[in-house]
């Protein structure tokens, strides 16, 4: 009898140390928000790719491997395209350029557009290269051409090679919305347009291995999923892009991302299950913990 009350004493005294630690069957007894079988289709820019598999990784309870090797996007264009002809539920997604809002009203589904995190457009120069901050009005006058070599804003006697992205990309929409506005840029050689996001990147720190080159991207992007030696932001208006100015407003080149869905998506689906959690707290913790700037 002495041993069986010993046993059981210290039974009771390992079931409340694990309830203490969070280390008992109680310890996640609540269920995932959905299965892996019903989550819907989500689709987006490259640049939030991490962002949709932190959010897949929470609300199904999947490791976080799992949820990297289930999430992919369309990137930018394509995916508001697919949102809206049925072939997604929902989107991650940077802002839709001007040719792809004109292909939106074409098909003529309404949407639901949500902005919850912001992100800014930045400018990538080789670290060699001594200029350290443009304004923006410098920096419209480079795309036009009424600035053609680095030594007209402080820099060495070298022409600007200045990079861009093809017209549909989300970052040329960015950069066609917040910096040119009513400019239109000069043409830019094919090999100057690089298709792919982290393409430009490469283009920029391999060009003729020298300082002339300048480009630009998304600062996520650039900054947590694309990195590459030898490359640096530049300062716009005397700020520098940083995880604080993009929180604060400070840095001037700013934009929304956002949560999209069709209208007609149907209260209580997986697809607005999802889209209510996103918009929750524990949405916006997801998308911080991922590392972006919610806008809550």
């Amino acid at each position: 009898m002495k041993n069986y009350r010993i046993l059981t004493l210290a039974a009771a005294l390992l079931l409340a140390i694990l309830s203490l630690c969070g280390c008992g069957e109680q310890a996640n007894t609540e269920p995932p928000l959905l299965t892996l079988d019903e989550y819907p289709v989500v689709d987006g820019s490259t640049a939030n790719l991490p962002m949709m598999a932190k959010i897949m990784e929470r609300t199904t309870g999947i490791t976080a491997e799992e949820a990297e090797r289930n999430t992919t996007c369309n990137k930018t264009s394509e995916a508001w395209i697919a949102l809206a002809e049925g072939r997604s539920d929902l989107l991650l997604v940077y802002e839709a350029s001007e040719g792809t809002k004109a292909q939106l009203e074409q098909i003529g589904t309404e949407l639901n557009v949500t902005p919850i995190g912001r992100d800014a457009l930045v400018f990538i120069v080789n670290e060699d290269n001594p200029v350290q901050s443009l304004t923006r009005q410098q920096l419209v006058d480079i795309y036009t051409g009424k600035i053609t070599n680095w030594s007209e804003v402080g820099g060495n006697d070298q022409p600007i090679q200045a990079f861009q992205r093809p017209e549909a990309s989300g970052s040329q929409s960015l950069f066609m919305k917040l910096l040119m506005t009513d400019e239109e840029p000069m043409d830019a050689p094919k090999e100057y347009r690089p298709s792919e996001m982290g393409d430009l990147i490469e283009v920029l720190a391999e060009y003729n291995n020298s300082a002339d080159a300048l480009g630009y991207s998304v600062f996520y992007y650039a900054s947590y999923m694309y990195q590459k030696p030898g490359l640096r932001f530049i300062a716009v208006d005397g700020v520098m892009p940083s995880d604080e100015t993009i929180a604060d407003g400070s840095y001037p080149l700013l934009n929304e991302y956002y949560l999209a869905v069709r209208a007609d998506a149907e209260a209580g689906s997986p697809t607005m299950k999802l889209h209510d959690w996103i918009l929750s707290d524990a949405g916006t913790q997801a998308i911080k913990d991922a590392g972006y700037i919610p806008l809550n």
